[in-house]
């Protein structure tokens, strides 16, 4: 709805100038014909010129942006309050523009359903020309046409005026009907814009100019005629959408009949339209950059798809390690907060086969989690838009490693950016068949997340033993919570239970894997000492 407002507004501005086009150069000339079509076709033209876009390309050579593939946790950012100050003012905005749309349109609509009922309630006589005469009852009832219709009181059915007939008539075989459907339409989605009410006002005008000029062809005295006007323009009128007599356009229409014809040469005028639509395009034209990385490969787009939720270790002291399934991070984009929703144990997919969280036998990349991580470094391309727009932040991407290996289901859990949501996930359906991971020496599909993280400035994360024990643990696909701070997971290293405080002292580069069991798998392994879940390390053979 934002980028409808922007458009609008471009049409606005552009209505602006071409009414002040008219006004300046054509508005006294007596070309109506010329007149009426220029106010047409500008009002037109100001819808369609913003949506004709001019798009140059330029190509650009510069270096890839510095990506650094690390582990870690994701991370969520509140949304600050300016931000939603931006957004409660957009929607107020948004808000009272479609009460003005509704409004205006509701107007028109209503000036319809009055003609349309005066017309079917009135006593209607056909006439010649395919016109049809509708009298009705109100004796102060000035005349006026709609369409093919002729209404007036009954008095002036039986005067039977020549004038006034010409003068209906007149409208009626000009069509000014369609015209004021269409301008009151477009006048609806520019409610706000003055020029577009005295675009509106100067066509009825012009309406009634040619109007004239079909009753003072036909021999009729142009002096009776301008007093029949004065005398009509007194009469009740309030039909928006009609063709009448009024004191609004009288002194204007006298003075115009009085008005020498314009010359022809005159009409040189409309040439100064050539540079207002050549400037109304070349301040819509877009410039493309094009950016080629040096080095870099074209890489092939993949579709986007989703993912899964955080979890947290208790470690009984002031802080809490957050952990998530398979992290690994790269570089792009701003940070969203993440609106994952918890995947549960053993959630049945659409073709029936279950894929679980966790199981004993975790999913291994080929290489292990250091190749991993070589492959994402090669493999990740920093996206040309994203880079221009300086966008970076953490990607949460969750996916499913099936019976063969394959990945499938890859979708962002976490989006940051369009674009670098997709080149996650372009990467991740790149990756080769993993090992898949097995419950109870059979092959299963398990979920699993991964979080990238694109930056721009090639600043890392703080480099604390802490944090690269969650990343290494974090590596090993955690997805663990102990809601209360005193319990902790049992930690096992080579097979040997260590003390829960030793997490600290393990390197992460030392670490082959890392595996998580909990609840009953954790319990019918290790019995009471894993009721709060087990964390196993795998340590690189040295």
């Amino acid at each position: 709805m934002l980028e409808f407002l922007t458009y609008d507004l471009k049409v606005a501005v552009l209505i602006a100038v071409f009414y002040m086009f008219y006004r300046l150069l054509l508005a006294r000339e007596t070309f109506h014909r010329v007149n009426r079509i220029v106010l047409l076709l500008t009002a037109v033209a100001s819808f369609v010129l913003p949506l004709c876009v001019i798009t140059m390309h330029r190509t650009v050579v510069m270096p890839m942006p510095q990506i650094d593939v690390e582990l870690g946790s994701a991370i969520a950012t509140a949304e600050q309050s300016g931000a939603m100050a931006y957004q409660d003012l957009q929607s107020a905005f948004i808000f009272l523009f479609i009460i003005g749309v509704v409004a205006t349109l509701a107007h028109t609509l209503w000036s319809l359903f009055r003609i349309v009922n005066l017309i079917k309630h009135s006593e209607q006589h056909p006439q010649e020309d395919g016109t049809i005469v509708c009298v009705t009852g109100n004796a102060e009832l000035s005349p006026f046409s709609w369409m093919h219709y002729i209404v007036m009181n009954r008095s002036d059915y039986e005067t039977r005026d020549a004038a006034i007939l010409a003068h209906e008539r007149g409208h009626i075989r000009l069509r000014h009907s369609w015209d004021l459907l269409l301008v009151d339409t477009l006048t609806a989605l520019q409610w706000f814009n003055p020029a577009i009410w005295m675009l509106r006002s100067d066509l009825r005008a012009i309406h009634e100019y040619e109007a004239d000029g079909a009753v003072l062809s036909q021999g009729i005295n142009a002096r009776q005629y301008q007093y029949l006007l004065i005398t009509k323009a007194a009469g009740i009128g309030g039909y928006s959408l009609v063709n009448g007599i009024s004191h609004s356009t009288l002194k204007n229409r006298i003075s115009m009949m009085t008005n020498k014809t314009s010359k022809s040469s005159h009409l040189l005028k409309l040439l100064a339209l050539l540079p207002i639509v050549g400037m109304a395009l070349a301040l819509n034209a877009e410039t493309v950059t094009d950016v080629v990385y040096k080095g870099d490969e074209p890489q092939k787009q993949v579709p986007v798809k989703k993912g899964k939720k955080n979890a947290t270790i208790k470690t009984g002291g002031n802080q809490d390690i957050q952990i998530i399934e398979t992290v690994v991070d790269t570089d792009d984009q701003k940070m969203v907060e993440d609106t994952a929703t918890p995947v549960v144990k053993g959630a049945v997919t659409p073709n029936d086969e279950p894929a679980f969280d966790v199981v004993e036998e975790m999913p291994q990349f080929p290489g292990g989690m250091a190749a991993l991580m070589e492959f994402l470094s090669k493999n990740i391309r920093y996206p040309k838009e994203a880079f221009e727009a300086n966008k970076q932040g953490r990607v949460i991407a969750n996916f499913v490693i099936e019976t063969d290996g394959s990945i499938s289901e890859a979708k962002v859990v976490k989006s940051v950016d369009p674009s670098l949501d997709e080149e996650a996930i372009r990467v991740i359906n790149a990756m080769p068949n993993w090992t898949p991971g097995k419950q109870s020496g059979k092959a299963v599909r398990v979920k699993y997340t991964v979080p990238i993280n694109f930056r721009l400035d090639g600043s890392k994360p703080k480099d604390d033993n802490n944090a690269k024990v969650l990343q290494a643990a974090s590596a090993g696909n955690i997805f663990l919570t102990s809601g209360d701070p005193a319990k902790t997971p049992l930690v096992i290293v080579d097979g040997k239970e260590v003390p829960y405080e030793n997490l600290k002292s393990i390197a992460p580069d030392d670490v082959e894997s890392v595996s998580v069991l909990k609840d009953q798998a954790a319990v019918k392994m290790y019995g009471e000492k894993g009721k709060d879940g087990v964390i196993v390390f795998t340590m690189k053979k040295k």
